[in-house]
């Protein structure tokens, strides 16, 4: 146990981007005999999608994300409820669920996606964070194996988010200052020579949006006028434009 968890560190310790991070937790959580996992992170402000890392087949995370599973998933919904992790479905749930939720949960199996134990991740710069380990609804061996490994598996998530929150809000970091991902594409555009106008239809949201999203770029760079803001960016990071 002590080598699977030190060969995780290590590697997790160098992961730079999402393949990293996915292959990285696929290969410790086979050591487990356990097949399937997905991270999920979301900025308390949800000014951002989801962020979510997983070796969940690629049709089920595009029509997750497409359809925005995250705002009626009772496991999300569970995870800024309860401290410590938990399985689902749960045994004796009282929960009357909506249809819409119940859905989910049958999609989700289609997908050999049926059973599960999922770890909160509890963190002070107000992400809603949470690792699943899952298993189609017929693996009766995965609750013994999370069971026994509870510990262990809620450890190497919270190690996973650690690195995660660096690597990727590091990626959006100006002169020191951490941007929203919209936020960053709404400057990026805009030093560009892009009207909010353009920008909008670039990005496909409409033009207050974009307009709101350069303010606030403003207000956290501390300067006037977003022409000031774009100069800030192209001396720290002209590589992003």
């Amino acid at each position: 146990m002590q080598r699977v968890f030190e060969t995780f560190l290590t590697r997790i310790s160098r992961c730079a981007d999402t393949q990293d991070f996915r292959e990285t937790m696929n290969a410790a959580a086979l050591n487990f005999q356990i097949r399937s996992f997905a991270y999920f992170s979301h900025s308390a402000d949800h000014a951002t999608e989801p962020r979510i890392i997983s070796n969940y087949p690629r049709d089920w995370v595009t029509r997750y994300r497409k359809n925005a599973y995250h705002t009626i998933d009772p496991v999300i919904q569970n995870v800024g409820q309860q401290p410590e992790p938990f399985f689902w479905p749960l045994e004796n749930d009282s929960r009357t669920y909506r249809h819409r939720e119940t859905n989910l949960f049958k999609e989700a199996a289609e997908f050999g996606i049926g059973r599960g134990l999922t770890v909160p991740i509890h963190d002070r710069h107000q992400q809603k964070a949470a690792m699943t380990f899952a298993a189609s609804f017929d693996d009766r061996r995965f609750v013994e194996t999370a069971r026994v490994y509870q510990h262990a598996l809620q450890l190497m998530a919270t190690c996973f988010h650690i690195h995660a929150r660096r690597i990727f809000s590091k990626a959006r970091t100006i002169d020191g200052v951490t941007l929203t991902k919209r936020e960053l594409e709404c400057l990026q555009w805009a030093a560009r020579g892009k009207s909010a106008g353009d920008t909008a239809e670039i990005l496909g949201i409409k033009r207050r949006t974009v307009t709101f999203h350069l303010e606030n770029v403003r207000r956290k760079f501390e300067v006037r006028t977003v022409a000031q803001a774009i100069a800030i960016l192209a001396v720290s990071r002209p590589d992003m434009i």
